[in-house]
């Protein structure tokens, strides 16, 4: 077997076993959708949970034909002959290294997106509007997408243009100023983000619902935590879903509650979310993943270098090696490697992700002495958000970055009648 049908079988074979978990979550939410989960009776009942089933069930299709759609694509692109066809047709458009790479990903930034927008209105309009979420008009939509897509443009081009210029500059140890640089735009707009690129899509404003906010600020405090600012975001303009979040880092950093979030929830379950998001900052869990992740970067920064310095990756797809495979052509089969080669991988990172949910849960329930009060609030966001309370074991392992609800709701529970017989 070839290098090409030995990495396109390896491809099938994941994108295959991704569909096999898509159906056993689907076949297991059909047998046991319709059952309330014990000790949820008074929560939830069997209509919500049909609601949920066909919510869930609708967007698995929707999902499965863009991905399918997707991997078709990709297949004929990498394996059926248009990648060198489309990187010899962008060599005669630039001299510039900087030039042609920025029209090198740009139109395919242009063509991925184009694909995406049926999915998106179908998504918005049909289903998130059958089920009573879509609050979005289709100004709002088209808005968004301008300055999303705009958006996007901007720092996909500054990216773009500077590490390929530091890749003109230095050769042989791009890698790591690639690395510093991308760094150092991503803090960056940790600091920014906050006061220039969220309010570009949402109105932010003091929370309104009184004493709320005087509530919350205790709770930072009791933590040992000060942030700038608690603030409510206008979510309702375009769902009814709710959420709440940290945004920035130091001195910028502070609390959004989405407004349908207040609505639905008592002042003692907004603060148990809270708490919960507290708990990431303090056990030190989003240092972790930054410190984690720019690793990991810098790791691939620098096999990316090592594989496109050794001219050995074109060959393994079957092509011709530099100069006609370009640079920009060889990282697009680095990321299909990176790809392949994160999938194993799944598991693993959602293990730990599901850990430190585990660990924030515990640090809420110390910080508000209540898991009554975040039980009752993760109910309420599974109920009103129409989330699965029956995932398959397998497909909850392999992909839940949060534990299943039912299992997070068992457990706050059960500390809560240890809590009382204390």
């Amino acid at each position: 077997m070839s290098t090409v049908h030995f990495l396109l079988a390896a491809w099938l074979l994941t994108f295959g076993f991704g569909l096999l978990l898509r159906s056993l979550n689907l076949r297991h939410l059909k047998r046991y959708g319709a059952i309330v989960p014990e000790g949820f009776e008074g929560a939830v009942n069997e209509g919500t949970l049909a609601k949920t089933s066909a919510y869930t069930l609708e967007g698995s299709r929707v999902g499965l034909v863009e991905s399918i759609l997707d991997g078709a694509l990709l297949v004929i692109f990498l394996f059926g002959g248009l990648l060198p066809i489309y990187d010899q047709w962008i060599a005669t458009l630039a001299d510039s290294l900087i030039t042609r790479g920025l029209l090198f990903f740009f139109v395919l930034f242009g063509v991925q997106l184009l694909i995406s927008i049926p999915f998106s209105l179908y998504t918005t309009f049909r289903t998130e509007a059958r089920y009573g979420f879509n609050t979005t008009t289709p100004k709002i939509w088209l808005t968004d997408l301008i300055k999303s897509t705009t958006l996007s443009c901007i720092l996909m081009g500054l990216l773009l243009a500077g590490a390929l210029a530091l890749v003109q500059a230095s050769p042989q140890t791009w890698w790591l100023w690639v690395w510093l640089f991308f760094a150092a735009v991503s803090f960056f707009l940790m600091y920014l983000s906050p006061y220039v690129i969220e309010p570009l899509f949402n109105k932010f404003e003091p929370v309104t619902q009184e004493g709320l906010a005087d509530e919350i600020t205790t709770l930072m405090g009791k933590a040992g935590l000060t942030v700038s600012k608690v603030q409510q975001v206008d979510a309702s303009r375009r769902s009814k879903h709710s959420n709440a979040y940290f945004t920035g880092i130091g001195r910028v950093k502070r609390i959004v509650l989405y407004d349908t979030l207040i609505k639905q929830m008592s002042h003692q379950e907004i603060l148990a979310v809270l708490a919960h998001e507290v708990g990431h900052w303090k056990l030190g869990h989003i240092r972790w993943r930054l410190i984690q992740t720019e690793l990991f970067a810098l790791a691939i920064s620098f096999f990316s270098w090592w594989l496109i310095s050794s001219a050995i990756l074109p060959p393994l797809f079957g092509l011709s090696p530099a100069p006609e495979s370009s640079f920009m052509a060889q990282l697009l089969l680095l990321s299909f490697l990176g790809a392949l080669a994160g999938f194993p991988l799944t598991p693993l990172s959602s293990w730990l992700s599901r850990r430190h949910e585990w660990q924030a849960d515990r640090f809420a329930v110390r910080l508000t002495g209540d898991p009554g009060a975040l039980a009752s609030a993760l109910v309420k966001l599974a109920s009103e958000n129409l989330s699965n309370f029956h995932p398959h074991p397998l497909y909850a392992a392999w992909r839940y970055s949060h534990p299943p609800v039912v299992q997070r709701v068992d457990r706050l529970r059960e500390s809560q009648g240890n809590h009382e017989q204390a």
